[in-house]
Parts: C-alpha cells; sequence; structure tokens
C-alpha cells in the first residue's frame, strides 16, 4: 500500500483469497461438583469427524457474530444452558487440531450449580456429566482444552471467590469446604481451612442453621456483598 493509497482504494482491490482459510470456533468448559467431584458436561459428536465421540459442547462462529454471542449461542443450542457467566481461556490454534481445515478455537469456562447441569443432562441423551479425573477419549483437542481450564480453575480459587458459583445462596462451612477440595482435588484440615475462609472476609454468618440433619446444625453462612 503506497503513501498515497486511500483505505478505500486499498480495500477495493483487496483479495481475501490471497491468504490461508482459517475458521473460527467456540468451545465451552461447563464445570459443577457432584457427589464431591469436580465434572464437566460433554456432548456426543451426531456427525463427522468423530462421529460418536465424546467432545466439549462448541460450534462454529458465524459471519457477523461476536466470539461471546458464539459461546452463548452454543451454551443454548448444545448444552441447553442460558444466561450464565462465562470467562474466555484461551485460543487453541495448532494446525491440525481439526481435520477438516484449518481451525482456531476460543475456549470458554464456567461453574454451575448441581442442579442447573444436571437437569441439562438429564433432559438430553447426548449430554453426560464426567468427572475430570476419569475423562473417557475425546475428540480433537478437547483434552488439552479441557486440562486448561482445569488449571486456570485451581489457579484462581484461592484469590477469586469462584467457588459461591457452585453453592447455594446460604450454606454451611463443611459444604464450602467439600467444593474446594473437590476443585483441587485435596483434603484440607478443617479448622486451618475455616479460620482462612474467614480471614480472607468473602463470607459472613447469617444466624440460621441448617435444618433436616441428623448431626449437630451448622451455621449457615454467606457471600459478603460488600467490597471485603
Amino acid at each position: 500500500m503506497s503513501d498515497s493509497m486511500t483505505d478505500e482504494q486499498f480495500l477495493s482491490s483487496y483479495d481475501p483469497a490471497a491468504f490461508p482459510r482459517v475458521a473460527i470456533t467456540a468451545d465451552t468448559v461447563l464445570f459443577s461438583v457432584v457427589d464431591g467431584k469436580l465434572v464437566a458436561v460433554l456432548q456426543r459428536r451426531a456427525q463427522a469427524p468423530a462421529k460418536g465421540s465424546w467432545a466439549l459442547p462448541g460450534g462454529f462462529v458465524r459471519e457477523g457474530e461476536g466470539l461471546d454471542e458464539a459461546a452463548a449461542r452454543v451454551l443454548a443450542t448444545k448444552a441447553h444452558i442460558e444466561r450464565i457467566w462465562l470467562e474466555q481461556l484461551y485460543t487453541f490454534g495448532a494446525p491440525d487440531r481439526d481435520p477438516r481445515m484449518r481451525v482456531v478455537t476460543v475456549a470458554y469456562f464456567a461453574l454451575l450449580a448441581a442442579e442447573v447441569v444436571q437437569s441439562a443432562v438429564d433432559a438430553h441423551d447426548d449430554l453426560m456429566l464426567v468427572d475430570v479425573a476419569r475423562l473417557p477419549d475425546l475428540a480433537f483437542d478437547h483434552a488439552e482444552i479441557l486440562a486448561a481450564a482445569v488449571e486456570r480453575l485451581r489457579g484462581k480459587i484461592d484469590y477469586v471467590p469462584l467457588a459461591f458459583a457452585l453453592l447455594p445462596e446460604m450454606f454451611t462451612l463443611r459444604e464450602l469446604q467439600q467444593v474446594h477440595e473437590a476443585i483441587l482435588d485435596t483434603q484440607f484440615a478443617k479448622p486451618a481451612f475455616r479460620r482462612r475462609m474467614i480471614d480472607q472476609g468473602w463470607i459472613e454468618p447469617t444466624g440460621e442453621y441448617e435444618t433436616a440433619t441428623p448431626y449437630r446444625p451448622a451455621e449457615l453462612y454467606r457471600r459478603r456483598t460488600d467490597n471485603a
């Protein structure tokens, strides 16, 4: 492009076909904690390539569609879950990651309450909840994507209050500890964990206690809504 050429002049002769064609997809990693295990939602592929294999819910970004819009549409049409918070994870672009053509995927992840993901899975035969420590063979590079999402989640949980997305509005410290243990795949000493959670300033007691329990009722806490 010469110094005197305008954008209009340049674009009038620009040929996109002169460059390699690249498609973009959005793939989603949906986490929850079920029965003390960190789980993710998988979908069985209905079409080739990798027909019949398990994969992360995903799809191609449409022309004129933003990445976040595409991820939200994928969730609604593939995982049958709508209006949730998504965080962009990473971009995966190995040249051979898809046998059809050069495909770059932008991965997202989210944390959802157990009842949300369980309801979606129970209603659709092509969806499955799987323990992230016991994955089946996954299509494409989706095992790599899921592993990156687990690493991101574990790296953030100590300084970002992510665990509350997996808990009811009011919860016990026991339930909070169970969520942290499931995500980090480790066990904590109860007194030290509870002291650390309280010292972080993210939670506050409600003055209420759990009911319908065979044990001594535990006090219920909630996430603080101020800037603490």
